[in-house]
């Protein structure tokens, strides 16, 4: 108990005597130092006393994949400070290297009793993938905001990129350049935003003037190992521009052109989507479509904080419109008269 009262006090700043007071229900400590002595407690694995047990901490979930995407670490960033500067302690959890389910996540952070979950590149946006924890968290009415596009009828808010412009400003670049042999490496065939993506292509490829865009699709994971097998097979079949469903993807892609014994952008030229830290740095300097991660990320906040604070949120998609950031990995397109042999 000593300890304890000794951990919670360095953590918050206070004495250990306004820690005993808090956990004994005792009067004269403010709420906001009250709150704070609580998530404290939470944070650092300690059993709330049992007459404390049943209110939420001030604490939220942030559920992602994994931090080797430089675009989660950017949104957690920008998801985390807009927290702290609300007065609420964000929990990461990461499902890469850790072993553990996002369904476990769910589970680990009800037991902590946490305010809300922003979710991003969860399994909501995979169609084969587990959805009961979602109707878990529905039940007990969490606050919850999925960033990016899910499958239907999870009824919880999301902030998403629009992925139909997104294509039409990568696929509109490429064509202006005179590319008319332009492939695609989207997501796995069960990822909505791909699924967007791909209706989006199937829209606007004929308008655009692109041959075969429909025959010149890759499913990949996204990893830069994946985009490099996915752009190889398209380079072979006289791909001239390459756009892909993410940075990891591109980078991947450019790294295949060059083990081809071409270059990038003079003779393949390739877009990516997010446009997360550094690649203004990549050799060449990546074109891509830049996600609105700052703004997006305020927005998840906002909207989590509004149903915390007991407001009606609609389980509606708030849209955001991608912007195209041109650099050096695309080029007019140079002719080439043949598909490269394969192998």
């Amino acid at each position: 108990m000593t300890r304890r009262l000794a951990d919670v006090a360095k953590k918050v700043g206070v004495s250990e005597a306004t820690v005993s007071r808090v956990l004994n229900g005792r009067p004269g400590v403010s709420q906001a130092t009250r709150a704070a002595v609580l998530t404290a407690l939470d944070v650092l694995g300690y059993e709330r006393p049992t007459q404390l047990r049943g209110e939420r901490a001030r604490l939220v979930g942030l559920v992602l994949p994994e931090l080797q995407n430089p675009i989660f670490p950017a949104l957690a960033e920008v998801v985390g400070g807009a927290l702290a500067q609300l007065g609420f302690t964000p929990v990461l959890c990461t499902r890469a290297g850790s072993n553990l389910s996002e369904a476990e996540y769910v589970d680990m952070l009800l037991d902590q009793q946490v305010s809300g979950v922003v979710f991003a590149g969860g399994n909501y946006a995979e169609i084969d993938s587990p959805h009961e924890h979602y109707k878990l968290l529905r039940e007990r009415s969490l606050p919850v905001v999925l960033v990016n596009a899910a499958i239907e009828d999870l009824a919880f808010p999301q902030v998403c990129a629009d992925d139909a412009v997104a294509i039409e400003q990568a696929c509109g670049h490429l064509a202006s350049l005179g590319h008319r042999q332009v492939g695609v490496i989207l997501g796995p065939e069960d990822h909505v935003p791909s699924r967007r993506k791909l209706a989006a292509l199937r829209a606007v490829s004929g308008r655009l003037g692109l041959d075969d865009a429909l025959g010149r699709i890759e499913r990949a994971p996204f990893s830069l190992e994946a985009g490099h097998a996915a752009a190889a097979r398209l380079v072979q079949r006289g791909a001239t521009g390459i756009v892909c469903g993410s940075d990891p993807l591109a980078l991947g892609a450019i790294r295949a052109v060059r083990r081809l014994g071409l270059r990038v952008p003079e003779d393949v030229s390739v877009v990516g989507y997010d446009d997360s830290a550094f690649m203004m740095c990549t050799d060449p300097p990546l074109t891509t479509v830049r996600q609105p991660i700052e703004a997006m990320g305020r927005a998840a906040v906002s909207i989590l904080v509004s149903q915390v604070e007991g407001a009606s949120v609609a389980p509606e998609e708030l849209l955001f419109e991608p912007e195209l950031v041109v650099r050096g990995s695309t080029a007019p397109a140079v002719r080439r008269d043949a598909a490269l042999p394969v192998g």
